[in-house]
């Protein structure tokens, strides 16, 4: 998809744009870019598309040369390069620099970075931690889902990991089974302020997650229940006397203990 948007091939090798419909860049009739314009290719993103196939494996030596082919002069990067017809009386030909700024020291950067990425045969600055994680880790990660105040998810698939957070420390009342059992867990904090705390949904989960909250800096109940329903067997709301006087019966007894 990106390819098919963003790439142009130019006779030194592809460049990308940033994205489509960028307005940032000269118009087209080659005349300076007055606030709005049209976006064309930047050398840096042929860099950036080095490391990328560093990472899959295969060859980045294309795209260096490709960076150096789109240098001028003495070798100074430019910010863009020039995509449409070539426009004499502008001085702007294809695959050849536009007036936007050169050098670019971003591109230049890029160009470093990829001779020692080559060199090194993986990206210069890989993030090891994330690399272990994402990458090399083994094992089934959990679904994350979040439910906090401002963003009330109303449905999680089974198996997720329901993360209840808000930005004072507090009590969770919840049950998983129409309150015929609950659970009070005291939230966890953070160093940014955020408390919460997790829920780990089986994956054989099909009654909705009902939970409302005790503000421990004021000491005071919320005063309703929130509901999320589980995505594979929607669960409306129960509102029926009975299901009212269980969960009157469990806030009681969490009150008191």
């Amino acid at each position: 998809m990106v390819d098919a948007v963003l790439k142009v091939e130019t006779p030194y090798c592809p460049a990308w744009r940033r994205y489509n419909h960028d307005g940032y860049g000269q118009h087209d009739d080659g005349s300076s870019y007055t606030g709005w314009g049209t976006g064309r290719p930047w050398p840096l993103l042929t860099g950036e598309r080095g490391h990328y196939e560093i990472a899959a494996g295969h060859d980045a030596m294309p795209y260096l040369r490709a960076l150096e082919n789109f240098s001028q002069g003495i070798g100074l990067m430019p910010e863009q390069i020039w995509d449409g017809p070539e426009l004499p009386n502008h001085y702007l030909r294809f695959g050849g620099t536009t007036d936007a700024a050169m050098p670019l020291l971003w591109a230049h950067s890029e160009h470093v970075k990829l001779h020692r990425s080559a060199a090194d045969g993986q990206v210069f600055d890989l993030v090891e931690a994330a690399y272990e994680r994402y990458v090399k880790g083994s094992g089934e990660r959990k679904t994350m889902e979040v439910w906090k105040p401002n963003r009330q998810v109303q449905t999680v698939p089974a198996g997720t990991l329901l993360r209840i957070q808000a930005n004072s420390a507090f009590l969770l009342h919840w049950t998983g089974d129409d309150w015929q059992h609950s659970k009070d867990v005291r939230s966890q904090g953070t160093a940014i302020g955020i408390e919460f705390v997790d829920i780990p949904l089986p994956k054989k989960q099909r009654n909705p997650i009902q939970f409302t909250f005790l503000w421990l800096d004021e000491d005071r109940w919320e005063g309703k229940d929130d509901i999320v329903n589980l995505r594979e067997q929607e669960v409306a709301a129960h509102s029926s006397g009975d299901s009212s006087r269980k969960r009157k019966l469990h806030r009681q007894g969490a009150t008191a203990g």
